[in-house]
């Protein structure tokens, strides 16, 4: 069996700098802007990384700029793609199509943040309000900053470990 493991590890000396190791390979990582907390004590805006083993549900990517390989299910991201990160919304932490009345993430960054999506298997099955939402492993800032909460690797390592998942997400 194929293991789909991607562990980050935060490395200091800001709260968000990690290491992320897959398959024996070790990549430069961002993590939340204000580090990692336990997925139980997880709240939505906190800018923490839910610390835990998530799955790989499938990736999302911006067609007009790459061409992923990978084993997981893939969708192309539209520009009126967004995110629910309303608690109290019925769609929170789903996608959605804009314009779209709560609160909610833009899936189509000009940023290229966004180009390459995994999204993480955190706080969906269902749902719970105020958890946290909008939980993905994406492209890294140039600036190796924070994320909102998510995990983030360069772009060409991103890629790499796209194409080495298996079928087991």
């Amino acid at each position: 069996m194929t293991r789909n493991v991607l562990v980050a590890t935060p490395t200091g000396p800001d709260p968000w700098s990690a290491t992320a190791e897959f398959r024996g390979r070790r990549f430069r990582a961002s993590i939340g802007r204000n580090g990692v907390v336990a997925a139980e004590a997880k709240r939505e805006g906190d800018g923490m990384s839910p610390a835990g083993i998530w799955p790989m549900r499938g990736l999302f990517f911006r067609p007009d700029r790459v061409t992923p390989k990978t084993a997981l299910a893939v969708r192309e991201i539209r520009p009126e793609d967004g995110w629910c990160d309303a608690p109290s919304h019925p769609d929170y932490n789903r996608l959605v199509t804009k314009p779209f009345a709560a609160s909610h993430e833009d899936m189509w960054l000009e940023s290229g943040l966004y180009d390459l999506v995994v999204d993480l298997g955190y706080n969906d099955d269902p749902p719970v309000a105020g958890r946290g939402s909008a939980i993905f492993l994406h492209v890294i800032r140039p600036d190796l900053g924070p994320t909102a909460g998510c995990l983030a690797l360069p772009r060409e390592d991103l890629l790499a470990v796209l194409a080495e998942i298996g079928p087991d997400g």
